[in-house]
This record gives C-alpha cells, sequence and structure tokens, in this order.
C-alpha cells in the first residue's frame, strides 16, 4: 500500500464518522489555537517592551544610588557635585552630556479637573541626554533652571486628563501641589514603558522641585542620566564614570556605592523576563494539546475495536501488518494535522483580537505570531497525532486474522 492510497482510505474513514472525527479534531485545534495565541502574546510583548527602552536611545547610561548586586557600607548619595565632575571633559571625554534628575509623586489642577502624576526635576540637557522634544513650547532652559521658575512641562496624557487636548495649551496655569506653575510645552508621546507610561508626567527646573515640590538633601539627586558620545563607546563612558565615582566617593573597586546601567542591559533583562513569560505561557497552553492528543488515542481505540472484523478481513486477503499500522497512523496523523491547520487560523484570530481590544485601550501591545510559532505548533500538533496513534495502531496491527474474523 502506498502513501496516497493510505491518506485516500484515512480519508474515507474519517469521513464516514463525521461528529466524531470534528469532535476529535476540536481538542487539537483549542490546543494549537492556544499554543499561537501565547506565543503571539509573549512575542507581542517582548516587542513592546524591547522598542520602548530602545527608543530611549542606544548611547545611554542610568547612574543610581547603592549597589545593587550586592551589600556595601556607607553608601553616599549621588549629587550635584559629582554631575558636575561627570560633565568635565578631560576626565571623561567619552561622556556626551549629563542630566541628573529627582523625581517624585504630586497632584496637578486645572479648574475642576485633577490628575496625580509624577513629577521629574530636571536640567536643560535632559533634552539632549534623553532624546525628548515637544511638540509645542519650549524646553526649560538654563535661565528658568537658575531663577527656580514656576514653569512646567506637561507630558501628553495630563494634557489630555487635565484640557481635554494636547494643543493650544502653552500658558496656561496649572496648580501643582497647590502652587501655580506656568505650562511652557507639551512633551512628545513616548508610549508606554517598563517603569509605566512615560507620557503620564510632568517636569519642572531641577533647582525648582528641589525647593518646592520634593523633599530632597539640596545637592542630593535620585538619577544620574549619562549619553556617550556615540553608542560604540559605550563601554568606555560607563568605566569614566566609574573612575570617577570611586575616585570622589572613595571606595574601592568592587565597592561601589552606585550602579551603573546601560540601555542593553535593560534591553537584556526585559528580553529575558519576556522569555520566560513565552515559555510559561507556551507551557501552559500546550497541556490543552496534550489533552488533545489523548482525545486521539481514545478514539482511535474505539475505532479498532469497531473495525476489527475489517482488519481481520483484510489481513486474510494478504494485507501486512506494515498496511494496518500505516492506515492508523495515516488516520490519527490527519486528524491532528486538520486541527493543526485550523487551530492556527484561530489562534492568529484571537492573537488579532487581543491586538484590537489593545488598541481600543490606547495600549501599544500588538501580538506578533512568527513563521517559527506556526511551523512549531504544526510539527507538534502532528507529532501528538503520530505519538498518540502508534498504540492503536499496533494493537490493530497485531490482531490474528482468524481471531478478528471471529470477533462479535
Amino acid at each position: 500500500m502506498n502513501l496516497t492510497q493510505s491518506i485516500v482510505e484515512a480519508l474515507e474513514s474519517l469521513n464516514s464518522n463525521k461528529l466524531r472525527s470534528g469532535l476529535t479534531i476540536l481538542g487539537i485545534v483549542i490546543g494549537v489555537a492556544a499554543v499561537v495565541a501565547m506565543l503571539g502574546v509573549g512575542q507581542g510583548a517582548q516587542n513592546t517592551i524591547t522598542s520602548s527602552i530602545s527608543g530611549i536611545g542606544s548611547n545611554l547610561l542610568f547612574v543610581f544610588p547603592g549597589n545593587m548586586t550586592e551589600e556595601v557600607r556607607n553608601v553616599q548619595p549621588l549629587t550635584i557635585n559629582d554631575v558636575a565632575a561627570l560633565q568635565d571633559t578631560l576626565e571623561a571625554p567619552s561622556i556626551a552630556g549629563v542630566a541628573p534628575t529627582i523625581s517624585g509623586s504630586v497632584t496637578v489642577t486645572y479648574g475642576r479637573e485633577k490628575v496625580t502624576t509624577s513629577v521629574e526635576g530636571i536640567t536643560p540637557d535632559y533634552a539632549l541626554v534623553r532624546n525628548y522634544s515637544v511638540t509645542e513650547g519650549d524646553f526649560i532652559n538654563s535661565e528658568q533652571q537658575l531663577g527656580k521658575a514656576s514653569v512646567v512641562l506637561l507630558g501628553p496624557d495630563v494634557a489630555e486628563k487635565l484640557f481635554g487636548r494636547k494643543d493650544g495649551i502653552v500658558g496656561e496655569s496649572v496648580r501643582i501641589e497647590g502652587q501655580p506653575f506656568r505650562v511652557i510645552g507639551i512633551l512628545e508621546s513616548k508610549g508606554g514603558g517598563s517603569f509605566g507610561s512615560q507620557d503620564n508626567v510632568v517636569m519642572v527646573p531641577i533647582t525648582t522641585a528641589q525647593a518646592r515640590l520634593i523633599n530632597r538633601n539640596h545637592d542630593e539627586v535620585d538619577v544620574i542620566y549619562i549619553s556617550a558620545i556615540s553608542a560604540d563607546a559605550v563601554n568606555q563612558a560607563s568605566e569614566e564614570v566609574a573612575q570617577i565615582l570611586r575616585y570622589r566617593h572613595r571606595t574601592a573597586i568592587g565597592a561601589d556605592d552606585f550602579t551603573i546601567f546601560s540601555q542593553q542591559d535593560f534591553v537584556t533583562t526585559a528580553k529575558t523576563i519576556t522569555g520566560v513569560f513565552t515559555v510559561f505561557l507556551g507551557g501552559v497552553a500546550a497541556i490543552s494539546l496534550l489533552v488533545g492528543g489523548i482525545g486521539i488515542m481514545n478514539i482511535m481505540l474505539v475505532s479498532v475495536t469497531e473495525r476489527t472484523r475489517e482488519i481481520g478481513l483484510r489481513k486474510a486477503l494478504g494485507a501486512r501488518k506494515r498496511d494496518i499500522l500505516i492506515q492508523f497512523l495515516t488516520e490519527s496523523s490527519l486528524l491532528s494535522l486538520f486541527g493543526g491547520i485550523i487551530g492556527i487560523i484561530f489562534g492568529w484570530l484571537i492573537a488579532f483580537v487581543i491586538g484590537r481590544i489593545a488598541a481600543a485601550n490606547n495600549t501599544p501591545f500588538t501580538p506578533t505570531i512568527g513563521i517559527d510559532a506556526i511551523l512549531l505548533a504544526t510539527l507538534f500538533s502532528t507529532a501528538v497525532g503520530l505519538f498518540f496513534g502508534i498504540y492503536p495502531a499496533n494493537r490493530a496491527a497485531n490482531l490474528e486474522p482468524v481471531e478478528a474474523l471471529r470477533y462479535e
């Protein structure tokens, strides 16, 4: 018996029991659809997070106070004097810009509208280092920083909540913690990030934040953002930052009281986390595919029992053990293959619906179904059919013709 003849006979057998075949395929459809959809969701989450982090620039360094990998005593805070030292081009030739920030949570009001958001105290260099721009108005300048001016930049989400629009707002006055601030610009949209939405923020001069909004020591900062002169110079810039801060804080190598992260460190960490998340989702979904495989084995065992006399007759007419084995394996493989193809289509539809729901809620998330997920689902579903079809097929092939013909 050749392969074509086996497929034709398998299709005829499955067609003779349409309802039973359909219900068996349904188990595989559900399993494959779940696997494809969950892999798509996981890949989409990874793409969204990593692209958001990558959008801040490939030559960016983050300097945090404290050592995040080991415990260090007598940790010194990062200060404005540290920032001044890092801005010395002779000591740090690989550094293009330095931007210290302090941050906190505040309540911003306009008329009867009120929103609780995060506030960042920044310097004029923040725009260059963090690759920020405004859609209207102007960024904070040196005069406003030196004069501790009551000016503010609004993130687009904050502007929308307070004013119901994102333009024509420059010159308006809002209150931050009850104090009046003049809006001088609207920040460009940055979308969601690994630490929440980057659009739900307001920015003021760092001197204003220190004096009136955020309780910090006079020269203490929360984070120092540093841009290297190029992406290739990031490692050298990181080493220069470490050397300067070690000298200023009088710490030995291996006992740093600060932590330096690069943008690539965040991307790698995000990929690791989302990769585990994707594998977990795929593993949970694969359980349903396993259940579908057990359903195939159950139906094939029933089929063997029902067709015992047919099997005996075929063997009596000269059919070999291999022919019977191939016939039942072909039937189980076709069941799983059809289920896999339909499941891929349904999985894509599920992922598409999830993406549309995310878009309707203004969430920058798009599930991504790659060719690898499709191939994995197809091959896995076919393998499930073969694996769970081996026992019923082997049982049918080992039936003795005489005993089979006498089976009632």
